[in-house]
């Protein structure tokens, strides 16, 4: 079982900070989730600002039940407070999760999905005491394949018709790391942080 963590949550990382979300990051995400460049990538279709406060609430009520389901996680600077994507840890089966992350269009190519998927992954190890993470990826999104790869993540194979995006079925890669494979992964030399678009999140993570 994994361990509970105490919110809020605030998780640093080289270049971003992780924190819970709050109510007052509704255009943050809106800039996210409501981008049709990003959701692309996503499992869900762009969404309206309604639709992302009704996200940021629902993350909001999930982040205090207890036991915890997920750590769905504002992606900030470390030199500012505002959101500019996410990245979320969906606790899944015993000791395992579902990673997901997205970063504004805007901030692609500089590095911060590499920051935030690494921070957050080590989080659900080392904090969370995990024992699997894994994530699904569109077989377009090379990038974000190439990142899950660049931190140690290991293909397992093809999920057929895994999402519903923009009326059209997307099969996803499926791809994971174990812990005991982080840690060897993590010893070696920091890997170059590369332009990244979004890893897949669970579909059944949005609310």
């Amino acid at each position: 079982m994994s361990r509970w963590v105490r919110t809020p949550v605030q998780v640093p990382g080289h270049h971003v900070v992780l924190r819970d979300f709050r109510p007052d990051d509704v255009d943050a995400a809106l800039a996210v989730v409501g981008d049709d460049r990003v959701t692309r990538s996503l499992s869900f279709d762009s969404r309206d600002r309604d639709q992302a406060a009704a996200m940021i609430t629902g993350v909001i009520d999930r982040a205090s039940r207890d036991p915890r389901i997920e750590y769905y996680l504002a992606i900030t600077l470390t030199q500012t407070d505002e959101a500019i994507g996410f990245a979320r840890l969906g606790l899944d089966g015993v000791q395992a999760a579902k990673l997901g992350y997205a970063i504004a269009a805007d901030l692609w190519g500089r590095g911060y999905a590499t920051d935030a998927a690494r921070t957050i992954v080590s989080f659900g190890f080392h904090d969370l005491g995990l024992h699997r993470i894994s994530a699904a990826i569109g077989p377009d999104n090379a990038h974000s394949i190439a990142l899950i790869e660049r931190l140690g993540f290991a293909y397992e194979g093809r999920i057929r018709h895994h999402v519903l995006t923009n009326g059209v079925w997307r099969d996803s890669l499926l791809y994971s790391v174990l812990a005991e494979e982080w840690v060897v992964a993590q010893s070696g030399p920091a890997a170059p942080a590369g332009p990244v678009l979004s890893a897949v999140p669970p579909a059944a993570s949005e609310g």
